[in-house]
């Protein structure tokens, strides 16, 4: 149990938000998730705590996960159904 935690702790330190952003475009092309699904497995993987990713995500993945949250409606979207005036 211990090698174990030691192997993640591993794998985790040298993460940065380039090769964060990678591994999930790796697992939504190869696995074919949506972005949010590729987080949740990559943090499950690598023993990263959902709560602690905010920091590898990236503006360009921000961006993304937001359109798949706002079309499957978690979020409401922003234009609200009304045409810009």
């Amino acid at each position: 149990m211990i090698q174990k935690e030691n192997k993640t702790e591993n794998k985790t330190e040298f993460l940065t938000k380039a090769k964060f952003t990678k591994m999930i475009g790796q697992c939504v092309i190869e696995k074919r998730m949506t972005h949010i699904d590729a987080i949740v497995y990559l943090c499950d993987e690598n023993g990263i705590d959902i709560q602690d990713v905010k920091k590898y995500v990236s503006n360009v993945v921000k961006s993304k996960l937001e359109s798949e949250a706002q079309a499957l409606h978690y979020i409401p979207s922003n234009n609200d159904g009304k045409l810009p005036v």
